[in-house]
């Protein structure tokens, strides 16, 4: 049976877009003005960015016009609550099940926030399981999480594809381990030299039917 390894945000979720809601809400429940959406959006970093970090930003940028819980909110669930599944990635990961592959998530960042993220959209129905970096102990482009998401699903990880829209994270990753890989563009030129994807994707759905309909292509 073979494996298929997502990424999480801004692959199978646009994440980003689901923290600019929460950051615009965030702003307008607290009477902010509504152009300090790019700058919180900038600190954030789709989510890069130290959640520490990222508090300490706000906390020193709005003081005492923001209590801390509002900030701790935000960044803890304000994604998370939002975050959809659009219904072509599921028909997608449905297609891909049926064909039968086993579909395991990997993803960088708190356990209990990804987790809330799977659950929210039914992702936890979709797949096989999830590997998290926080409960795994180490963060992608590290070998160990992709290993930890294969035992997962209970297979071997050579031969497995990976699917991911970062390129040191997923595709340097999978580069690194001699897997073959799908970077899903969001509208973005592919910039490294130094290593490439199997396949550039121009979303997730393109991304997982182009795995399922080459499942032994290499190059």
């Amino acid at each position: 049976m073979p494996l298929l390894l997502l990424d999480l945000d801004n692959t199978l979720i646009d994440r980003d877009a689901a923290f600019r809601d929460a950051a615009a809400a965030f702003l307008s429940a607290h009477g902010l003005p509504d152009t300090d959406l790019p700058w919180v959006t900038t600190v954030d970093a789709g989510g890069y960015t130290p959640r520490h970090e990222v508090a300490a930003a706000l906390t020193d940028h709005y003081g005492s016009a923001v209590p801390p819980i509002a900030v701790r909110t935000l960044l803890d669930t304000g994604a998370a609550d939002r975050v959809v599944l659009a219904p072509a990635t599921r028909e997608a990961l449905d297609r891909a099940r049926m064909g039968g592959w086993t579909c395991v998530i990997v993803t960088n960042g708190r356990t209990v926030q990804q987790e809330a993220k799977i659950r929210h959209t039914g992702l936890d129905r979709l797949v096989q399981g999830w590997a998290v970096s926080e409960a795994v102990g180490h963060k992608k482009p590290e070998p160990e999480i992709f290993y930890a998401a294969a035992a997962t699903g209970g297979l071997p990880l050579p031969g497995a594809w990976v699917i991911g829209d970062s390129p040191h994270a997923d595709i340097a990753g999978a580069d690194a381990l001699g897997l073959p890989s799908v970077w899903v563009a969001n509208g973005r030129a592919w910039a490294q030299d130094s290593y490439r994807p199997t396949h550039i994707a121009a979303d997730i759905t393109s991304a997982i039917h182009h795995v399922i309909s080459t499942p032994n292509r290499s190059e």
